[in-house]
């Protein structure tokens, strides 16, 4: 049977086929009924209004790698896939294309606004969905969720009422976050901080009825429009004589009390400060103890209103220029002097927020936090209701933040979003917050209600996210399956937006933790060490990247350098050693089906395979049965399954990927393709087949092994396999075990030794600079008789894996160097003989550098085995294999020093 296989790996053409294939067959599709252990997680959901970046395909990667790698192993698996309908952002978008259409989106009014947001969403939201399908995510996209989809509305407002009627969410006037931009109140969290260079204006505010004046630092003078007392501390005698009297607010000429407040810092500025209660958050409790007027100045795009009286309607930042022109005209402006300034930013729009009062709903959070805490802080293997978190630096800045945590801002002034369920009678205010549009006011009975026009903040619907998705607050069967989830997989820097806030309300609602594991991935940098951004022309598109060097070389780049803790510094280079590896995988399996074509056209046929084979025919079968290459092999291969599944386990796919890398590039095809190449076209049939099915025996295992890291190209190469069975897809198949009849310590050591015995005589090679193909001869010589026959019995693989027309084995005391090169170590000797002339004094140099390295080494071991602490508390295999170690090192010592002292004698 012919095997169509192209010469040239172009990922391209494999990977729609198969992501396409995926999805149309619904291979991922989970049931709650279906028998083995559960492996459940949700996506974190991305915008709707986003396409894949380099973090989400960071974040995707790793969470299918771990559930492909459940599901191959018998687990009932889920991986529910979603999208957030991301309040502020979409609203920004929307709102963007209706001005580029010459349309003001408050005028369209809020229903028709709502109508065009939905039709956006139907039309350019799906982008990212369909980006995910293309990277492979295997999902069940049969439970596909999007936050404001209809089945999830009674959800949130199941959540916000019950909170409401247990005490916990509230209604308060503050002084808060404000995006002039984005136009909505903000929370602490989407507010970034950046140091800046700015000013200190000093301004000069005349005492009412005296000739004094008060002088005053701002960095903000266009809020002094808004002052409503000038504030000293009460300890301060330069301004004691002028408490209880009045400053005269310039450019106002607006009488201001002057009032003493420990809040004042005695060293800030001249010691004297303005107080803007409706613009600033510690103003703000200065005034509420003062009961001082609150005077707001701005609009809500950041524009000055009609109370900053000759400044309406200027920007901000215009307004503050003409401030200070005016002042410096009257003669009220003292001097400037440069300030470093932490100015806060939206974290979306990058505006600088204006701090605002204005009446919003809350949510107490300290109840909430304690459980959540002790579900973390109470971590052990094992334990019910508690999280484990990775990496553990992590877990510390969990429970800091949740020990010092703040009430939650819940209300946006948006229209897209979850409407909050409160309704209020038009005659008296009254609110009631109910799960349905109520008939009447709770507390006056009027039936002339109107619903509170804000929406909720984004992370509230996402916190409520992996049990939502599942169907509380009823008790359905994928709730009772697949909650708590097993794992959360997301970046750090979204610890406290939203796993922190799923944790909390999750205990609260379900009183089960939403996940028994939270791993917080690394961020992926620039090679300067910058977090990538789009906006800032610094990210890589993976998209792009994709194309270019195929999704399965971006997985496992990215999956390759994904050591918890660590972030990842990506770049092309790495992305082409990735795609390299692929093409290896790739060259490696057309040398097979190409050859294997060959073979079963002279009318053998391979039906199935068994691994490891018996070759009884074996001239040089391993210990009776089966060829030291073959034990080998299979014992290589369940380290690896073993190694892989212990860093998987671990979330240490750096790991896990590096053995792969190591085990199919090196050992698989290096070592064994190469190894059993002369025996696949053997003119003894039984022989040859045998040997087929040992190497697709491998090949198949390998493919599995490999698959949740790199599925499209594994996929193509599993269905080309002679022995694939009844399953529709590898990634239904079976994760390779490792069996007890695999492993052979015995076969790994004397691999290791015929390994070493060819890098020493390629070395040798190097050294005398031969001709890669020139075939020449070499002795081997050692004291150590399982060494001698491991050697005699595999001279032919040695002889063409050092490019060797001979390998003599000659006795210890022969063994000499005359010409040519030789390299010694513990267990044997080998040398190259040459008739061209040998530079003595760079072999020397080269001696004494490996003799120099060797002592050095020794007397670090010696060191570490004669301290008494270190053997007392290190275990007793790290002892003993110290211990072998040195005295290996100590006889090839000897052996490069006996070498150094003969030619030396002979020059």
């Amino acid at each position: 049977m012919a095997r169509e296989i192209a010469k040239a790996y172009e990922p391209q053409q494999i990977e729609p086929r198969w992501a396409d294939f995926w999805v149309k067959e619904g291979l991922f599709k989970a049931d709650a009924n279906a028998p083995g252990p559960v492996f459940s997680i949700v996506i974190p959901p991305p915008n709707v209004t986003g396409s894949l970046h380099i973090g989400h395909m960071l974040d995707h990667t790793e969470i299918d790698i771990l559930t492909r790698w459940h599901r191959m192993r018998g687990y009932n698996t889920l991986y529910l896939p979603g999208t957030d309908h991301a309040g502020i952002s979409t609203q920004r978008v929307v709102v963007r294309q209706l001005a580029e259409q010459g349309m003001n989106y408050r005028e369209l009014g809020r229903e028709e606004f709502e109508k065009r947001v939905w039709k956006w969403k139907e039309e350019s939201g799906g982008t990212i969905q369909r980006q995910m399908r293309q990277i492979g995510d295997s999902c069940d996209w049969s439970r596909e969720k999007f936050t404001l989809s209809p089945e999830l509305s009674p959800v949130v407002r199941e959540a916000f009422v019950r909170l409401y009627e247990e005490g916990l969410i509230y209604r308060e006037n503050r002084l808060l976050n404000w995006c002039p931009v984005c136009l909505t109140v903000l929370s602490d969290l989407e507010v970034v901080h950046e140091e800046r260079q700015g000013h200190l204006w000093h301004i000069k505010y005349p005492v009412a009825g005296t000739n004094e004046f008060l002088v005053v630092a701002t960095t903000r003078p266009e809020t002094m429009l808004g002052d409503t007392a000038v504030a000293v501390n009460p300890e301060d005698e330069r301004y004691e004589h002028l408490v209880g009297k009045k400053a005269l607010l310039p450019l106002m000429n607006r009488e201001i009390p002057i009032i003493a407040d420990a809040m004042v810092d005695r060293e800030f500025g001249t010691g004297a400060v303005k107080i803007t209660p409706a613009h600033d958050p510690n103003d703000f409790e200065v005034g509420r103890r003062h009961k001082l007027a609150e005077i707001e100045v701005m609009t809500d795009d950041g524009k000055m209103n009609a109370a900053a009286g000759a400044y309406a309607e200027m920007d901000r930042f215009e307004a503050r220029k003409k401030i200070v022109e005016d002042l410096k005209a009257r003669g009220l402006l003292e001097k400037i002097t440069e300030h470093t300034n932490a100015v806060g930013l939206c974290e979306r729009s990058k505006t600088i927020v204006e701090p605002r009062a204005s009446t919003q709903w809350f949510c107490r959070m300290k109840p909430l936090a304690e459980p959540a805490i002790r579900a973390v802080e109470e971590y052990q293997p094992g334990k019910d209701g508690t999280i484990r978190m990775v990496p553990d630096n992590r877990r510390e800045e969990y429970l800091n933040w949740l020990r010092n945590i703040r009430d939650w801002t819940l209300s946006r002034q948006l229209w897209w979003g979850h409407r909050i369920p409160a309704w209020y009678c038009k005659e008296n205010r009254h609110v009631t917050v109910a799960r349905e549009a109520p008939a009447k006011c709770a507390t006056c009975g009027s039936t002339n209600l109107e619903q509170d026009s804000d929406v909720l903040d984004t992370w509230f619907s996402s916190g409520l996210w992996p049990f939502a998705t599942l169907g509380w607050p009823e008790n359905t069967a994928d709730f009772k399956t697949y909650y708590p989830t097993s794992l959360l997989i997301t970046g750090y820097d979204i610890l406290f937006f939203w796993v922190a806030r799923m944790i909390m309300l999750g205990i609260h609602f379900t009183r089960k933790v939403p996940f028994h594991a939270v791993y917080l991935h690394s961020l992926v940098r620039t090679g300067s060490g910058e977090k990538m951004s789009k906006s800032k022309g610094t990210g890589l598109d993976p998209v792009a990247l994709n194309q270019q060097y195929g999704t399965d070389a971006m997985r496992f780049c990215l999956a390759s350098m994904a050591a918890p803790g660590t972030d990842i510094v990506l770049s092309e280079d790495k992305l082409a050693s990735a795609r390299n590896f692929a093409n290896k995988i790739w060259n490696a399996a057309r040398f097979l089906f190409v050859n294997l074509d060959k073979f079963e056209e002279s009318g053998t046929k391979l039906e199935q395979v068994a691994a490891p084979e018996v070759r009884a025919k074996a001239p040089h079968a391993y210990r009776g049965s089966i060829p030291l290459v073959d034990a080998w092999m299979f014992a290589r291969l369940a380290a690896t399954v073993e190694l892989v599944n212990e860093a998987l386990a671990n979330y240490r796919f750096h790991e896990a990927a590096q053995n792969m890398y190591q085990f199919f590039w090196g050992d698989f095809c290096d070592w064994y393709i190469e190894w059993v190449k002369p025996e696949l076209q053997n003119a003894d049939r039984e022989w040859a087949t045998v040997a087929w099915k040992n190497l697709f025996a491998a090949f198949d295992a390998a493919l599995r092994l490999l698959h949740p890291f790199m599925p499209f190209l594994t996929e193509e190469l599993w269905h080309k396999l002679p022995q694939k069975g009844g399953a529709k897809s590898i990634a239904l198949d079976q994760f390779p075990e490792a069996p007890a009849h695999w492993k052979n310590a015995r076969a790994l050591e004397e691999v290791d030794g015929i390994q070493e015995v060819v890098a020493a005589l390629r070395n040798i090679r190097a050294e005398l600079k031969l001709d890669p193909k020139k075939r020449v001869a070499a002795d081997f010589s050692t004291s150590d008789p399982r060494v001698g026959e491991t050697i005699r019995t595999n001279r032919g693989a040695i002889e063409r894996f050092a490019v060797l027309s001979e390998l003599r084995i000659v006795p210890r005391q022969q063994f000499e160097v005359k010409s040519g090169a030789a390299r010694s170590t513990a267990r044997f000797d080998v040398r190259i003989a040459s008739s061209d002339t040998v530079d003595v004094a760079a072999k020397k140099t080269r001696l004494m550098k490996e003799i120099e390295g060797l002592q050095k080494a020794i007397a670090s071991k010696e060191r570490q085995l004669g301290d008494e602490t270190f053997r007392s508390r290190a275990p007793e295999k790290i002892i003993k294999g110290l211990e072998a170690t040195l005295a290996e090192q100590r006889i090839e010592l000897r052996k490069l020093q006996d070498r150094l002292s003969q030619i030396e004698k002979d020059s």
